[in-house]
């Protein structure tokens, strides 16, 4: 099993971080490539969307989780 990592990305002009498995870091990367969007594009486009009650690791996690789930790939 890994373990979390702190990872940085700039969206909208702000550095923002967030904390994921490599396993669903992995996946949100897999998403961006077969999207044709950059990584840190994706994380936009969720970051943009989530409930502001959740925290971006954890909306990252549940969309990851829902693609997977719609077997999207």
């Amino acid at each position: 099993m890994s373990g979390v990592r702190k990872r940085s990305v700039a969206i909208r002009g702000h550095r923002t971080s967030f904390s994921l498995e490599d396993p669903f870091y992995e996946i949100i990367a897999s998403i961006a490539t077969s999207r044709g969007m950059t990584l840190a594009g994706l994380i936009a486009e969720i970051d943009a969307s989530r409930d502001r009650n959740s925290n971006l690791s954890s909306a990252l996690r549940i969309y990851a989780l829902d693609w997977v789930r719609n077997d999207r790939r």
